[in-house]
């Protein structure tokens, strides 16, 4: 934001500074160089995520994605990959591997990033695919259940750290990691 004259005689923030204001997404955090995670954007967020210069997003949700926020995106080529995952909720979670698996390609194809991941809130979903990132990183399951529960807060599923555990990576270990902590 802009602080010269920005604020008028009111106190108010003028239009054109309303402009240079960025408001993250819910839940939004740097997952790592490149690789984003929140819970869905709105209009309210756009000048942010420009600020970011996505190439990619993924949506974990199946419902049809809005036509504000799709507009956004082909305006700033931003390439949209959408992987539908009902956000159901315990005793009934069934997250897809195959889904997981797919949405993990995307993310680790570093032509794609900076890359933004999301679902409704940020916390379960995205929490599954971003635990799926941290045990390709080799992080262990206690720090990736810790980050899990810190996005999901009171409502942590245990069915998604399970989820997240017995999720079968050997697959995607072919793939180049691009992350900034694989790099030695």
């Amino acid at each position: 934001m802009k602080l010269d004259d920005s604020n008028n005689s009111n106190g108010q923030i003028s239009a054109e500074a309303a402009d240079d204001v960025y408001v993250p997404p819910l839940n939004f955090a740097m997952v790592d160089h490149g690789i984003f995670r929140s819970g869905f954007p709105d209009s309210a967020n756009f000048s942010f995520l420009k600020s970011l210069r996505l190439r990619t997003v993924i949506c974990l949700c199946p419902e049809p994605y809005p036509e504000v926020t799709s507009e956004f995106l082909k305006a700033n080529g931003i390439k949209l990959y959408q992987f539908g995952i009902d956000g159901c909720k315990e005793p009934f979670v069934n997250i897809p591997d195959d889904t997981i698996r797919e949405a993990l390609k995307v993310v680790l194809d570093v032509r794609n990033h900076p890359v933004l991941i999301h679902c409704k809130r940020g916390k379960h979903r995205t929490g599954c695919l971003v635990g799926c990132i941290r045990r390709l990183q080799k992080w262990c399951l206690s720090s990736v259940f810790d980050e899990y529960q810190r996005f999901a807060g009171a409502k942590a599923r245990v069915s998604d750290q399970r989820f997240i555990e017995l999720f079968d990576i050997s697959c995607l270990k072919n793939n180049p990691l691009s992350f900034s902590c694989s790099r030695k």
